[in-house]
């Protein structure tokens, strides 16, 4: 993550033009870890991610990848939400896109309030991310939910 100066390029040929592609994807429960720029401790969690493809989509292993690019840098985890979304944005031009991250945050359980707890992000983009409609469908998309596959 820190040697990649523009990690769009890792993307590579994965971005796929699809007819009538404009449905929802989400790809859920993406885990990561990144250091506090703050107190440089680990924070970790889980991403989810909603978008409305515009007729293109992503190789869904450059989900991950992307995340774990940005995360590998010193992070707080709103910025690494919006540095997603945006990288999203600039790869596919969907109509909109939602990233969600809740993570634990040693920085919090460890020093200052000494509180274990979760902290959950949501960062959305894009051209119609302000339609109530779709608003709703990507807060769906990436709401926690019980896992129903292995």
């Amino acid at each position: 993550g820190l040697r990649i100066k523009d990690p769009l390029s890792m993307v590579g040929d994965a971005v796929f033009d699809v007819d009538g592609a404009h449905d929802l994807v989400a790809v859920r429960e993406i885990p990561f870890h990144s250091l506090c720029e703050h107190h440089l401790l680990p924070f970790a969690g889980t991403a989810h991610i909603a978008y409305f493809p515009n007729g293109r989509v992503l190789g869904l292993s450059k989900f991950a990848r992307l995340l774990e690019i940005f995360a590998r840098r010193l992070q707080l985890q709103e910025r690494l939400g919006l540095q997603l979304a945006e990288a999203l944005v600039q790869l596919l031009s969907p109509k909109a896109v939602a990233v969600s991250l809740e993570a634990y945050h040693t920085c919090m359980s460890h020093r200052g309030a000494s509180v274990p707890s979760n902290t959950r992000t949501i960062a959305i983009r894009g051209e119609h991310s302000n339609d109530p409609s779709i608003r709703d469908q990507l807060l769906s998309g990436v709401s926690r939910g019980d896992r129903k596959w292995p």
